[in-house]
């Protein structure tokens, strides 16, 4: 059995990245009374001010062989930049193949402990509906059951993919879809999709994540480096802004995913 930090990633912890009908029917069905149905003054008013939910979901499929060191860099750079910031931060990362592996689990930014190569390590396939999904459904519940005032005022995913989905069982397009247009529409939560090899907006449209939050970018080690430099500036905005229903206008004026945009294209000129 592995260990998460904060947490065994046994069969206890797997549970909170399965999907149940039940658990679906019943979600935020508490909160909703309690932040009166998505009313954002209210939420505002009883949220955790100044608090930031972050969740990183990385690929680490077969494809990805040769960037495991970048990748890694990558990531404790950000970290380690992050941790320098003001202000409090959750941080949650799955790593996904064909599996899910859950290596931090809602830890405070400041006892994030650096990734390693015996953490991170390419196999398999890629089951990316299966990592966003399940990703969801646990922070979604975890935000359902805690006292509002605990609730973190603005939550971000940021989803790293080098290729196409191609091995999930539990979840599918139209429900991700759902979900994500749910906790967009419903509690202001952003997503960012970062994708190799693939028409990234096309996809991330596929399953709710709005054009002007997707990109593609060069899948080498220049290029991973560009993506974790962005990642930290998209977060440190995130983090800096006033509240949740500011965080989008906070990405909208950075625009930062221009830059992996533009160095996308300037190395595949025609």
């Amino acid at each position: 059995m592995k260990k998460v930090q904060g947490r065994l990633a046994g069969d206890q912890f797997r549970k909170h990245f399965t999907y149940n009908e039940s658990n679906k029917r019943k979600q935020r069905h508490s909160n909703d009374k309690q932040i009166g149905a998505g009313e954002n003054v209210k939420e505002d008013n009883i949220m955790r001010k100044g608090l930031t939910e972050v969740v990183f979901i990385l690929d680490r499929s077969g494809s990805m062989r040769g960037l495991e060191a970048d990748t890694i860099g990558g990531f404790n750079s950000m970290i380690e930049k992050q941790q320098k910031e003001e202000g409090d931060a959750l941080i949650s990362t799955v790593l996904f193949d064909d599996q899910n592996e859950v290596l931090y689990d809602r830890v405070p930014i400041g006892k994030v402990e650096p990734m390693n190569d015996n953490q991170y390590y390419v196999r398999g396939c890629t089951a990316l509906l299966d990592a966003i999904g399940g990703a969801i459904h646990h922070i979604g519940n975890v935000h359902k059951y805690a006292r509002p005032e605990d609730v973190p005022e603005k939550t971000l995913f940021i989803i790293t993919t080098d290729g196409m989905e191609n091995a999930s069982r539990t979840y599918d397009y139209k429900r991700v879809k759902k979900m994500i247009e749910h906790e967009k529409k419903k509690y202001h939560w952003e997503f960012i999709f970062l994708g190799a090899n693939i028409d990234a907006v096309e996809v991330a449209g596929r399953f709710g994540v709005s054009a002007n939050r997707a990109v593609r970018y060069e899948c080498d080690s220049a290029g991973t480096a560009l993506n974790f430099n962005v990642m930290s500036k998209m977060v440190s905005s995130v983090r800096a802004c006033g509240s949740a229903c500011d965080m989008s206008e906070a990405l909208d004026d950075a625009d930062m995913l221009s830059e992996i945009e533009a160095d996308y294209k300037k190395r595949h000129k025609a």
